[in-house]
């Protein structure tokens, strides 16, 4: 199956919001995702963002938008996505500077992994830590 050229992700969570302009200033300053590129419809509403941290991307929106996809999030509960970082204690310290809402303070995983657990403002949930699935040891 072909794919995305070497190094360019080829799974992207993609997430809705109330509030799309606040869950990209959470993400971007209290959890230090880069804005790569941000679409607004008449009205403001965040048609389409895209926002990376190391070598992945999450895509969102705003809710309330017509079409399929908007039609099938239309009542998608919180997800969950998993965020692999060097330093967890650093990132952790800047997620709590911003207000953000901690679930879990790093901890230490019996698999090896150092985690930690944050809640946005619409309840979906972002792992930050070392675990990285399918890296070679």
């Amino acid at each position: 199956m072909a794919g995305a050229p070497a190094g360019v992700p080829t799974i992207y969570p993609t997430i809705l919001y109330d509030d799309a302009k606040a869950a990209i200033r959470t993400l971007t300053e209290g959890l230090g995702f880069t804005e790569e590129a941000v679409y607004e419809g008449e009205g403001g509403q965040v048609l389409h963002a895209e926002l990376s941290c190391g070598n992945g991307r999450v895509m969102l929106g705003s809710k309330g938008r017509d079409g399929v996809f908007a039609e099938a999030m239309r009542d998608a509960g919180p997800a969950g996505v998993y965020v692999v970082v060097d330093e967890v204690d650093a990132h952790h310290a800047r997620a709590v500077e911003h207000g953000v809402e901690i679930l879990m303070p790093p901890t230490d995983q019996d698999y090896g992994s150092r985690d930690y657990m944050a809640r946005d403002a619409e309840g979906n949930v972002w792992s930050f830590g070392t675990y990285a699935p399918g890296s070679a040891d």
